[in-house]
């Protein structure tokens, strides 16, 4: 047998033990060196196996980690991303790293039932599970009936925080579409995924009191996640 093949087969029993646990950086490749007597290439050799199958990960400049599970995702009429991933025992987090007010664009304004020229505010970031990047957001909401909520997301960092500060207690889900797409050299920086890898992106349309105020898109990493219809959310 190959020397890496053992190494690996050593390192995917010590995961199924749970002696390396999701989330969990491994030594680095000089201390799996020492471990093993053998050279870093044939570490990466093993750990790049490992890899392969979705048990290990890499993140530049921070180390190989054991994978998690994908998270199971439920879409219902009303979604909420933190509450979603800490019913699956996870941590959720989500990072806005752009708010600006700009004009619609006509997929936009249809969408939101607003006319051409109509102004719009737009949030986009990055949604983490267990401190890991599984989705890549971008949000647009009528300005004139939120005019304050740029403000708001500014604030909170939470989209449903920021609309319950603008008036918008509650929320609903009327559709979500969904589409398979391959990610682009930016994506997967953001992602943390290789260019190429598979997408799942969804577009959704949220409403208060019968009235459209939000549009969302979201870039999911399609191994990171599982995406399950739920009439009940």
């Amino acid at each position: 047998m190959a020397i890496w093949r053992a190494i690996a087969d050593t390192l995917r029993a010590e995961i199924a033990r749970g002696q390396w646990r999701p989330g969990n950086r491994l030594p680095t490749e000089a201390a799996l060196a020492a471990r093993f007597g053998v050279n870093r290439h044939t570490i990466r050799h093993a750990t790049g196996a490992l890899a392969d199958e979705g048990l290990l990960y890499a993140r530049r400049g921070a180390g190989v980690f054991v994978a998690a599970t994908p998270v199971d995702y439920p879409l219902g009429p009303r979604v909420r991303f933190h509450r979603n991933i800490e019913l699956a025992g996870k941590v959720p987090g989500r990072r806005i790293d752009a708010v600006m007010t700009r004009p619609a664009s006509p997929a936009e304004a249809a969408a939101l039932d607003l006319p051409d020229g109509a102004e719009v505010h737009s949030a986009e970031g990055v949604s983490t599970v267990d401190h890991r990047p599984v989705a890549l957001f971008r949000s647009v909401f009528p300005a004139a009936r939120l005019p304050d909520l740029p403000a708001a997301l500014r604030a909170s960092g939470s989209i449903t925080r920021a609309l319950a500060a603008c008036g918008i207690a509650d929320y609903r889900r009327v559709h979500t579409r969904i589409a398979a797409q391959i990610a682009d050299a930016a994506q997967a920086a953001l992602l943390q995924i290789e260019p190429g890898e598979a997408l799942l992106r969804t577009e959704t349309l949220n409403v208060a009191d019968g009235v459209p105020i939000e549009r969302g898109r979201t870039w999911w990493a399609a191994e990171r996640v599982t995406l399950t219809l739920d009439d009940h959310s």
